[in-house]
């Protein structure tokens, strides 16, 4: 079928269903509202690299306790320093990741040996993730340097921000780390 052919069939189609009654007001004046008109716009940051671009999602949903929100459009954010509105390819393509069906929506582990990842709750992953912590500090803890200084580190673990981290998580970060002796401190915007 070329365009022509196309146009003139959709044309007399609408005609047809006209003559038999039907009312295409309501269908044309949604045709007419923008997607995004009754959305509720969040501003973020994209998550991809450490330009840290603005983004604002818009979000359809009436914010009920047990709605889910459904997101329709990501755009960049006009009012931002960093891009000013624009976006490149990775970032403009964030609702697609937002609304993918193999998103990862709880923690996943591959035990030693085994072939394949296995769904845990987030109970256990935060268990054996401080299980982790704690047995590395200890067994990669140093308190005295080859000198007889006490120095108190750890230089089996490390940790690297990311783009997205604000300075509250950054704070929090660099006082857990130092706490527990943590030598390697790194931030994606650097990297």
């Amino acid at each position: 079928m070329d365009r022509r052919t196309f146009i003139k069939t959709t044309v007399a189609g609408g005609a047809a269903v006209s003559a038999f009654g039907f009312n295409l007001a309501p269908v044309r004046a949604q045709t007419q509202a923008l997607k995004i008109a009754r959305t509720t716009e969040t501003r973020s940051t994209c998550p991809y690299c450490s330009v840290s671009c603005g983004v604002i999602i818009h979000t359809l949903g009436d914010k009920a306790k047990n709605a889910i929100p459904q997101v329709v459009h990501v755009e960049g954010d006009p009012d931002h320093p960093i891009n000013r509105g624009t976006l490149c390819p990775k970032g403009a393509s964030l609702e697609q990741d937002i609304l993918n069906e193999r998103r990862l929506l709880k923690p996943q582990v591959r035990r030693p040996g085994s072939d394949r990842w296995e769904d845990i709750s987030w109970e256990q992953a935060f268990d054996e993730i401080a299980r982790k912590v704690k047995d590395t500090r200890d067994q990669t803890f140093v308190e005295k340097d080859e000198k007889g200084l006490t120095v108190n580190r750890c230089e089996g673990i490390g940790w690297i921000g990311g783009c997205t981290d604000t300075n509250e998580l950054n704070y929090l970060a660099v006082k857990a780390m130092r706490g527990m002796g943590a030598c390697y401190f790194e931030t994606q915007a650097r990297v």
